[in-house]
């Protein structure tokens, strides 16, 4: 049975919206975190937003990177209910997002992972289908911008089960979900 494990970049405001600002906190060791996430993963499943700038900006990396590669040749989950077709290796889930994602995690293998989309994070958490929570918090903060966890939530107590600290400050939080505390 697969997981699924959610990689979120977050301000210390709570600001999810246009990771651009994370980009100053990125290194070395933060690049072999995101790397070694990409690595322990057989899917990433994304959003329709993050999928198409993710697609846009592939054909731009230096495709020497391991994680360039690796990312490259992942299957990619797409959920959308405004495209027809999703190239990339992408496979579209149109519809029924619960049962989708519920199908993929009876799957055996490696983890899905989720990198970032605040809509299908917010819904994945709703729908009580997001395993384990990694959230990124980089050291600083926005003011506005789109919240991870926006009001009108269920109140739940997740477990922190490891964290990771980086030469910039930034830190991973990585929490185990309610259902399985």
């Amino acid at each position: 049975m697969s997981k699924v494990v959610v990689l979120m970049h977050v301000l210390l405001d709570g600001v999810v919206a246009n990771p651009s600002w994370a980009r100053p906190f990125r290194y070395d060791e933060h690049e072999k975190y995101q790397l070694g996430q990409i690595a322990a993963s057989r899917a990433l499943l994304l959003g329709r937003v993050t999928f198409q700038e993710m697609a846009a900006a592939w054909p731009l990396r230096d495709a020497a990177e391991e994680y360039t590669r690796l990312v490259d040749a992942a299957p990619k989950y797409v959920v959308s209910t405004t495209l027809d077709h999703v190239p990339w290796n992408g496979v579209l889930i149109p519809g029924r997002l619960a049962e989708h994602v519920a199908k993929l995690r009876r799957e055996p293998g490696q983890d899905l992972l989720v990198l970032g989309g605040a809509e299908l994070v917010g819904q994945l958490v709703r729908l009580g289908l997001v395993d384990v929570l990694k959230l990124c918090v980089h050291p600083g903060t926005a003011g506005t911008g789109r919240r991870l966890f926006p009001q009108g939530g269920a109140p739940s107590t997740w477990k922190l089960t490891g964290t990771s600290m980086f030469p910039s400050g930034a830190v991973v939080l990585e929490y185990q979900a309610p259902a399985q505390v």
